[in-house]
């Protein structure tokens, strides 16, 4: 015999309360009580009570989703965004759909079209290489309410977004080195159309000036973010004839290619060169030497670009398509062993 399903007229009866109240508790439980949350939640789980969010979407004329575009899914720097935003977007009862923009490119889809489809609520964009096109679609079709920045961002777009304050790393990498006794300081930049690349170059640039550090056009080396690029960093590096005495990198995965591409040649990290790096992912603190380097809250960006992002989507909270200021979250400087003092 089929057991019959539970419904949500079996969970209002053992809650002792309606079915208005339990409705509520699924889709706005800040308005309840807490002891009223935990009652109707117990019942839930009591009787095995599940949502039909199918049928729930078609009422309320929801996807009941949202997509997050990331432009490198084998990139370990987004793990951290992307659980902040699960978190964060699940607890509104949402699921997340994850694009990595290297595919997407090649299927011809717009955008636009995942809303146009009903396929999703809202966006949040990790990937700054959006296309004007795309997003002058996103305002025709009314929709750049329901879409959120965060990490990178489009030069010139307004739409909200949630950054970490990459000018103000690159000024205390650079900073850290010099009090160590560098002068002869090397950056490894990232692509060169990326605003990250831009923002910390120009952070870069602006201590060395500060500071009145000498300053070469070779030891300006163009990267990727990949640790192919610094491994790539090296053989210039190698060929110069003054050699830097530290290496800024724009990201711990070039700084990983540069350390163990030096090692292979002979030379030692931190003894000959110094390295810094700038994210801090999960494998800085266990590479060999440990990597110095700019630690971005990367949870707190993902939580605070899904806060964001709810927010534009509710039509009892903020105005749709409200613009305003980009939310900045504070880096820090992590010290560990890949640095050290000039002619220790």
């Amino acid at each position: 015999m089929v057991q019959k399903s539970a419904t949500i007229q079996d969970v209002a009866r053992q809650a002792g309360v309606s079915t208005a109240t339990v409705s509520r508790a699924l889709s706005n439980p800040e308005l309840l009580t807490e002891a009223t949350r935990e009652s109707v939640f117990a019942a839930i789980r009591s009787t095995g009570y599940r949502v039909n969010r199918a049928a729930r979407n078609l009422r309320t004329r929801q996807a009941g989703a949202v997509l997050v575009l990331v432009p490198n899914l084998g990139n370990p720097f987004f793990s951290q965004i992307l659980a902040g935003i699960s978190e964060a977007i699940g607890e509104r009862d949402y699921s997340v759909l994850v694009v990595d923009t290297n595919d997407h490119t090649s299927t011809g889809k717009l955008l636009v079209d995942y809303f146009l489809d009903s396929q999703i609520d809202g966006m949040i964009c990790l990937d700054g290489s959006v296309s004007s096109h795309e997003l002058q679609q996103f305002e025709e079709n009314g929709v750049s309410g329901q879409i959120v920045f965060a990490c990178e961002w489009v030069h010139g777009s307004d739409l909200p977004s949630v950054r970490s304050d990459n000018n103000r790393g690159a000024r205390l990498a650079v900073r850290h080195l010099y009090e160590l006794g560098h002068r002869k300081i090397a950056h490894v930049t990232g692509p060169e159309d990326n605003v990250l690349t831009h923002t910390r170059r120009e952070g870069m640039l602006a201590e060395r000036e500060r500071l009145d550090l000498p300053f070469r056009e070779e030891w300006i080396i163009r990267g990727d973010f990949s640790l192919k690029s610094g491994r790539d960093a090296v053989e210039k590096i190698l060929a110069m004839d003054e050699r830097p005495t530290a290496v800024f990198c724009a990201s711990d995965q070039v700084a990983f290619g540069l350390i163990s591409t030096l090692a292979a040649n002979g030379i030692r990290v931190p003894e000959d060169i110094s390295v810094i790096g700038f994210d801090d992912i999960e494998l800085s603190e266990y590479y060999v030497p440990g990597l110095t380097t700019i630690r971005q809250d990367r949870r707190a960006l993902g939580v605070q670009a899904a806060a964001l992002l709810l927010e534009g989507m509710d039509p009892a909270g903020a105005v749709a398509g409200l613009r305003r200021s980009p939310v900045m979250l504070d880096v820090e400087l992590v010290v560990r062993a890949s640095a050290a003092a000039l002619g220790r």
